[in-house]
């Protein structure tokens, strides 16, 4: 096991690139399934997410390669392999797997899915809309079976805003018989991307990115060649991480539509952000306000950036608050931050942070995937030297962050642990 280490103090300068997007990528392969013939899709990250899926595809007779962010899916041998352990219990997003093998083969056996542990995120409108397209679905000794005779459209709305379960009911229904409507649908970019990579396979999805898409089943889906988008995430990251450390940082290969509930943010508090085609320019500021952040289904504020942003709202002069409307226990970075000097209450799905605080590199440990981002730039922040442990959470998302935040001048770097230390963060 490794360990990342940061050296704080040091302004970041020069530019920096966006990988593909990680929540597109764990959709997007899994997609190819459906298809009848070759998909490639280009620009994916290079992370752990996208490499335990690839090991997935060839679990169930799929022909994958993967080098320099393509990869090639050959899906004509793949069956319905039982997927009830393994791998999957590992990825969050291994549920894309259910609406994927259901649509292609009309059964499927997959576990309960694994990925980042914050609180309950139950799967319970993937479900439902399996059953309205006429799935029986059954949780047995702990993996989700699914079987159907045949699949038919249906119109299916969604109780609660779901990114997951909008793709996953797509994912089964472009290929059923009749026309699906899914109502109250999630608008996220990802799911654009997705209905873009599925209409180049030959599906019929219209109304992605409003909240009411319609699906015309076709009998079958053919290779394609799909570029990915940018990630929003990492993108917003890169901006967070610049505006707190940053004495003037060009993000790369962004599209500014996406991340602007970010920027709106960051202007708020006084930092300079200039938008242009497919780059964002932040620079430095010399003062930061205070502000409060309240996370919403996109185009609101991103839930998976208000860990980061925890971070650099301790620069913040007065107090801050975040609240989490999403996932209410996603707040497991600050003890954490508080270790480092953070000034820090949480009470019931909000934080609140009063700054301005001179942060103190400590030892401290990521416990999902936006933390460990939450913790890199409070290391970056900080006086002396930060060591982070839990890097298999980073490694999920973010695609040779090392080398990338190193390239803007990071003192950063990963060690392997000793035994005595990996004892130690078992207990």
């Amino acid at each position: 096991m490794e360990k990342l280490k940061v050296a704080g103090g040091y302004p970041l300068k020069g530019s920096i690139r966006v990988s593909g997007a990680k929540n597109s990528a764990v959709a997007l392969i899994p997609a190819t399934i459906l298809a009848g013939s070759t998909v490639t899709i280009e620009g994916l990250p290079d992370i752990s997410d996208v490499q335990m899926l690839k090991s997935l595809l060839e679990e169930i007779g799929g022909k994958v390669d993967f080098s320099d962010g393509e990869m090639t899916v050959d899906p004509s041998q793949m069956i319905s392999m039982p997927l009830p352990n393994g791998r999957v219990k590992k990825l969050r997003a291994s549920y894309y797997l259910m609406g994927a093998m259901l649509g292609k083969f009309k059964k499927a056996v997959i576990g309960l899915p694994g990925g980042c542990h914050l609180g309950p995120r139950p799967i319970d409108q993937h479900i439902k809309g399996f059953e309205a397209l006429g799935a029986q679905v059954t949780n047995e000794q702990g993996a989700i079976y699914l079987r159907a005779n045949e699949l038919r459209g249906a119109r299916i709305y969604l109780d609660v805003v779901s990114v997951g379960a909008t793709i996953n009911i797509m994912l089964a229904a472009v290929l059923a018989k009749g026309k699906t409507i899914i109502e109250n649908a999630a608008k996220e970019p990802e799911i654009i991307d997705v209905a873009t990579l599925l209409n180049n396979m030959g599906a019929k999805i219209k109304g992605a990115g409003t909240d009411i898409i319609r699906i015309e089943g076709v009998e079958n889906l053919s290779g394609c060649r799909h570029t990915i988008i940018p990630d929003r995430i990492e993108a917003g990251t890169f901006m967070i991480l610049a505006a707190a450390v940053g004495d003037g940082i060009i993000i790369d290969n962004v599209i500014p539509q996406h991340v602007e509930s970010v920027t709106s943010k960051l202007r708020e508090m006084g930092v300079s952000v200039e938008a242009g085609d497919d780059q964002i320019f932040v620079a430095p500021s010399p003062y930061y306000k205070s502000v409060d952040i309240k996370t919403l289904v996109y185009p609101g504020f991103p839930t998976d950036l208000q860990q980061p942003f925890t971070s650099l709202l301790t620069k913040a002069t007065g107090s801050s608050v975040v609240t989490d409307t999403i996932y209410g226990a996603r707040f497991k970075h600050i003890d954490e931050l508080i270790r480092m000097n953070a000034s820090i209450k949480v009470g019931g799905s909000s934080a609140i942070i009063h700054g301005p605080v001179q942060m103190q590199g400590a030892k401290v440990k990521a416990s999902d995937l936006r933390a460990g981002a939450s913790l890199v730039i409070a290391g970056l922040m900080a006086e002396g030297i930060t060591e982070i442990t839990g890097l298999e959470h980073i490694d999920r998302g973010y695609s040779h962050l090392v080398e990338k935040l190193s390239g803007l001048g990071a003192t950063i770097w990963r060690e392997e642990m000793t035994p005595e230390e990996v004892e130690q963060l078992k207990n």
